[in-house]
């Protein structure tokens, strides 16, 4: 069994180390005392902490930010998931176009997307609304949920199936109890990547958000034209310990590797 030498392994701690210094260095400008953004070499506060709660605005953007990431993400896998078997078990003309037009939004840019939904919206009459927010962000995470579920779906075992059908289950009971169980990692792995997404996304929503539907990036992105004190990184700071206590929590219940078995795949 061969191991990675010396050299590898700098390579890969000075790679891990890229990667990690911004976040460590926004956690740590997050506890400054001072009125700028620095370091806290005179000491830790939390001052900017406690400043959150002075503005509102960022707190409502975050549950704006999390309804709408954990309800596109959701209808996301409502299409994403007979999609992905009916790509996966059946041969029929187009069925390759068809898998493009679907994962066609990853090839947009979002500053594209977001002008042509604006315009689009705005001629329709429900510009600037959350639903017109919601179908805008469905339609851009739907191909990180189908390309995971494709993948579980692509490998799953037929003939456990066909032997429920033997002993006499229907189609929605086969779907429940042997289907969904199966590319279950996949389903749960796409709808964790289409809500990174979606909780993520600016460059597009900025361009839909009004002001009862700002995201958490897009109040972030205004509040930084205008301030240059580190409130912004307490938020950000806020917003990564969310996220890894939920990573904590999803691999306690559930298991991690398992989660993101489907992001793997999708690489190969």
């Amino acid at each position: 069994m061969r191991t990675n030498g010396p050299l590898a392994l700098i390579f890969h701690a000075l790679f891990v180390v890229f990667m990690l210094a911004p976040i460590v260095v926004v956690c740590l400008v997050a506890f400054t005392p001072e009125g700028f953004l620095s370091l806290p070499t005179n000491g830790f506060s939390l001052r900017w902490f406690r400043a959150i709660a002075s503005y509102p605005e960022f707190v409502n953007a975050f549950w704006v930010s999390l309804g709408l990431g954990m309800l596109s993400s959701f209808v996301a896998l409502l299409f994403a998931v007979p999609a992905a078997l009916a790509i996966a078990r059946y041969k029929f003309r187009g069925r390759d176009a068809l898998a493009a037009l679907f994962l066609s939004p990853l090839m947009i840019p979002h500053v594209v997307l977001g002008i042509a939904f604006l315009r689009f919206f705005t001629s329709i009459g429900i510009g600037g609304t959350f639903p017109a927010l919601l179908i805008a962000h469905v339609i851009v995470v739907f191909p990180f949920a189908l390309r995971l579920t494709l993948a579980a779906s692509t490998g799953m075992d037929l003939s456990v199936e066909m032997a429920a059908v033997s002993l006499g289950a229907g189609g929605w009971t086969l779907f429940r109890r042997v289907t969904l169980p199966l590319i279950l990692p996949g389903v749960i792995s796409g709808w964790a990547l289409a809500f990174i997404q979606s909780f993520d996304d600016l460059t597009m929503t900025v361009f839909l958000a009004a002001p009862g539907t700002e995201t958490l990036p897009v109040r972030m992105f205004l509040y930084i034209q205008d301030n240059i004190d580190p409130l912004v990184t307490s938020v950000s700071a806020c917003v990564i310990a969310i996220t890894m206590t939920a990573l904590i929590l999803l691999d306690r219940f559930y298991g991690l590797d398992r989660v993101l078995a489907g992001k793997s795949d999708t690489g190969r």
